[in-house]
C-alpha cells in the first residue's frame, strides 16, 4: 500500500497590509505636569526627547478596552467579517496577567472566535515581529487575514520619579489588518536581537521579588546612554539591510516610521541615512509620547489621516527596544 501525500495549504505569492486603526489614552499629559517628581522642567524635556505632551489613559480606560477600539477601526476599513480573521497576534509588554493572554481575549471581544491568538512580548519591536509573522502566516496558506496588534498601557509600569524614562512613555494601541495581495506589499523583514545588552532597559525588578517582599512594585527604566548608542548606530545597519532586500533605496520611500523612542534617535537616524527632504519622517513622540509596540502603527496611522502621506507609498517601518529586540521591512501603505 503506497504512503498517502498529506494536503497542505494553499499559498498565496503576496502579502500586503489593507488598514490600521489607533486609540491613544484618553489624558494628555504636559511635561510640566510630570517634571516635578523628577526635578525637571518642560525645556529639559523638549530638548533631550522632543514631547510637548503624552497620551496617557486613566483609570477606567484598560489595554484591552484601546486594543478593542484600534481593532475595530482596522476591520472595519478593511471591510471583512471579524470571523474572517485567521489570527489575533497582539505585541504587548504591559497586559496585567502572566497568563492566560490578551490576545485570546482580545479575539472574543472583537468576534474573532475561534481564530489562533497569541502574544509577542519584544517590547519596542513588537509590532513589526507581528507583521513579520502575519506576513508569514499569509503567504503560506495558514490565514487569510491576519490581525496585529500593538499595545501598551505603560502607565501601569512607571515609577514617577524615575528619571530614565518614566517622562517619555504614553498609552495607546495600534492595528493593522493583513491579507492576500496580487502584488507584493511587505518586504521580507530583517529582524533579531542582542541578548548581551538584555538589561539595558526592563524592569527594575521580577515579580517573584515583589511577591517575597524584596522589592516594590517592578517599574520600567533603562540605561539612556547604552539604548541611544545601540539605537543609533546599530540600526541604521538594520535599516540599511531592511531596504537592500526590499530593492529600494531611501529616496524611493513616502516615509520612515521609527518606533517612536525619542526624537533624537529618529532625527539621526534619519541622518546616517541621508534622507531625501520628499521623504516625511514620522514624529508621532511630539504629542504621543512613547508607546512601545503601539509606536509605529500609532504613527503611519497619523500620518495616514492628516494627508501627510498617501495610500500606496512605500514606508520603512523599524522598531527596537528591550530584550534587546528589533525589527524592520520596507511596506506600501495602505
Amino acid at each position: 500500500m503506497s504512503q498517502p501525500v498529506l494536503n497542505q495549504y494553499q499559498t498565496v505569492p503576496y502579502s500586503r497590509i489593507y488598514s490600521l486603526g489607533a486609540a491613544r489614552g484618553d489624558l494628555t499629559v504636559t511635561n510640566d505636569d510630570i517634571a516635578g517628581p523628577i526635578d525637571s522642567s518642560d525645556e529639559w524635556i523638549r530638548q533631550r526627547t522632543g514631547i510637548i505632551t503624552r497620551r496617557r489613559a486613566s483609570k477606567k480606560l484598560s489595554l484591552m478596552d484601546m486594543a478593542v477600539t484600534a481593532s475595530n477601526e482596522a476591520i472595519n476599513k478593511a471591510g471583512i467579517q471579524p470571523s474572517e480573521i485567521g489570527a489575533v497576534i497582539f505585541s504587548t509588554i504591559t497586559h496585567p496577567y502572566q497568563t492566560p493572554s490578551a490576545a485570546t481575549l482580545l479575539a472574543d471581544k472583537i468576534g474573532a472566535n475561534p481564530a489562533p491568538a497569541y502574544d509577542i512580548s519584544a517590547a519596542c519591536a513588537g509590532y513589526c515581529y507581528g507583521i513579520a509573522q502575519a506576513d508569514a502566516l499569509v503567504r503560506s496558506g495558514v490565514a487569510k487575514y491576519v490581525l496585529v496588534v500593538g499595545g501598551e498601557k505603560l502607565s501601569d509600569f512607571i515609577d514617577p520619579t524615575d528619571r530614565t524614562i518614566s517622562f517619555l512613555l504614553g498609552d495607546g494601541a495600534g492595528a493593522a489588518i493583513v491579507g492576500p495581495s496580487e502584488t507584493p506589499g511587505i518586504s521580507p523583514s530583517v529582524w533579531g536581537s542582542d541578548g548581551s545588552q538584555w538589561g539595558a532597559v526592563g524592569m527594575d525588578a521580577s515579580l517573584l521579588e515583589f511577591r517575597d517582599g524584596t522589592h516594590q512594585w517592578p517599574t520600567l527604566r533603562q540605561e539612556g546612554l547604552t539604548v541611544f548608542k545601540w539605537a543609533v548606530w546599530e540600526m541604521v545597519k538594520v535599516a540599511r539591510q531592511a531596504l537592500e532586500v526590499a530593492g529600494v533605496k531611501a529616496e524611493d520611500l513616502a516615509a520612515i516610521v521609527t518606533h517612536q523612542a525619542n526624537i533624537r534617535i529618529i532625527d539621526e537616524l534619519a541622518k546616517q541615512l541621508e534622507v531625501p527632504e520628499h521623504v516625511v519622517i514620522a514624529r508621532d513622540i511630539i504629542y504621543t509620547g512613547n508607546t512601545s509596540a503601539a509606536s509605529i502603527p500609532l504613527a503611519m496611522h497619523a500620518l495616514l489621516e492628516s494627508g501627510e502621506v498617501k495610500s500606496g507609498g512605500l514606508a520603512l517601518e523599524i522598531g527596537f527596544g528591550a530584550g534587546l529586540a528589533f525589527g524592520a521591512q520596507v511596506v506600501v501603505l495602505p
